[in-house]
């Protein structure tokens, strides 16, 4: 696959054609406007990301058939209808397997209940359900609304039409950090308006008030997805940061365990004819060893005891979600704290934001160690190479100034 641009512009013109060719009257939204402002939208997130060409081709293509099923199929069937055709048409063109996979990946995952996996994917599902946080919403809605009352039958109504459209929102969130900080706000605003309408508000404002008494989780639907997506997504990024400070502290030993090596098997043997060299080689040596002890610190496990007593359980002061509680209990002892725990909310909640407590208190002396690796491997590359050169010029006149003396001597 190689014409990116040319293999896009084929995918345009037969997707447009298959809309073109489309005698139905009911597509008032899923239509050949809505796909070309998803493929707009796309292309905007994934500038923003700065994908590459091939992982930005898989998206678009995804973009222009993720909606071609509704030309043949019911809607609850468009996506698995939608790969269809899209395999058809890579067929054709030659893509390869790995790829075609991939596009279906993209479109499949638009699919309710979303769950994307990839940043493309990502992506996708951003880019189709956009409109749900800008201000055209309404008119994006009303075609919507049209689309449904016309393949809904007799028993369509808008009431049910706005309760299911509140749902949506209820369920919908942004995966990408882009649309989140774009559109949420407009998004809301929509979401209160279409509530207003089927007299639904007090769903929507569940989402931002907490009525109960301080410290207690709210009981409805849509504040405790709430809370729950936040709690994922925190505990996410806590081990995403971790894993990055393992990977910084994994290069820094890596680094200077190949410098130890050299000057332990090379520059010790080159000390005996040129002894100017020893000052900075254990300088060298000595700097290394200390980013090295400092990046292991960082890295290093600290396991504790690994066990609780049925006190702790009932008294709610173990956190049965960290492995260091329990790695030496019984199975049974903790399959039975672990039900205790799940029949308890605040004991569960509790615990969750125990375990980011402390995983986050972990993760800054982790980052305080890797950085005072970093600091001391930048000052000793710094001295190291300013101490070779000193003695090497010191060296180079030492050398200059004997030549010199020999030549004006006596010859005697």
């Amino acid at each position: 696959m190689n014409d990116y641009s040319q293999i896009l512009k084929n995918t345009q013109d037969y997707v447009s054609s298959m809309y073109d060719e489309y005698t139905g009257e009911c597509l008032f939204f899923h239509n050949l406007d809505h796909t070309k402002q998803v493929v707009k939208r796309s292309n905007e997130i994934a500038a923003h990301y700065e994908l590459s060409s091939r992982d930005s081709l898989m998206l678009f293509i995804a973009a222009w058939f993720h909606d071609t099923g509704y030309l043949f199929v019911s809607p609850h069937l468009h996506e698995e209808k939608s790969v269809e055709i899209m395999k058809e048409f890579a067929t054709k063109i030659q893509l390869n397997q790995e790829e075609i996979e991939q596009i279906a990946g993209c479109i499949m995952v638009t699919k309710n209940p979303r769950k994307p996996q990839s940043l493309i994917q990502k992506i996708m599902c951003d880019a189709d359900t956009y409109h749900l946080g800008t201000k055209d919403f309404k008119k994006h809605n009303k075609k919507i609304k049209e689309e449904f009352n016309c393949t809904g039958g007799p028993g369509f109504n808008i009431a049910s039409f706005n309760e299911h459209t509140v749902a949506f929102f209820n369920e919908h969130e942004f995966f990408t950090d882009y649309c989140r900080e774009l559109l949420n706000e407009q998004k809301m605003k929509n979401m209160k308006k279409v509530a207003k309408k089927s007299k639904l508000e007090g769903e929507v404002e569940s989402l931002h008030t907490m009525e109960s008494q301080p410290g207690q989780i709210v009981e409805s639907k849509g504040t405790m997805k709430g809370v729950q997506t936040m709690l994922r997504l925190t505990s996410s990024n806590h081990i995403q940061l971790s894993e990055m400070a393992d990977s910084k502290a994994n290069i820094l030993i890596s680094v200077n365990a190949i410098i130890i090596s050299v000057i332990l098997t090379v520059m010790l043997r080159k000390l005996q004819t040129d002894p100017y060299l020893t000052i900075p080689s254990f300088l060298f040596l000595a700097f290394s060893v200390a980013t090295i002890v400092a990046a292991i610190l960082a890295t290093r496990p600290k396991l504790s005891s690994g066990v609780f007593m049925e006190d702790d359980i009932t008294n709610k002061k173990t956190n049965l979600l960290f492995f260091g509680n329990f790695h030496k209990m019984e199975a049974p002892q903790y399959d039975r704290a672990m039900r205790t725990m799940m029949q308890d909310p605040d004991y569960l909640y509790s615990s969750i934001i125990q375990d980011i407590y402390y995983l986050g208190a972990v993760l800054g002396k982790k980052y305080r160690l890797i950085r005072l690796a970093y600091n001391i491997f930048m000052i000793g590359i710094i001295i190291s190479v300013a101490a070779f050169a000193i003695a090497a010029l010191i060296n180079a006149g030492t050398t200059t100034a004997g030549t010199v003396t020999n030549s004006t001597g006596s010859p005697f």
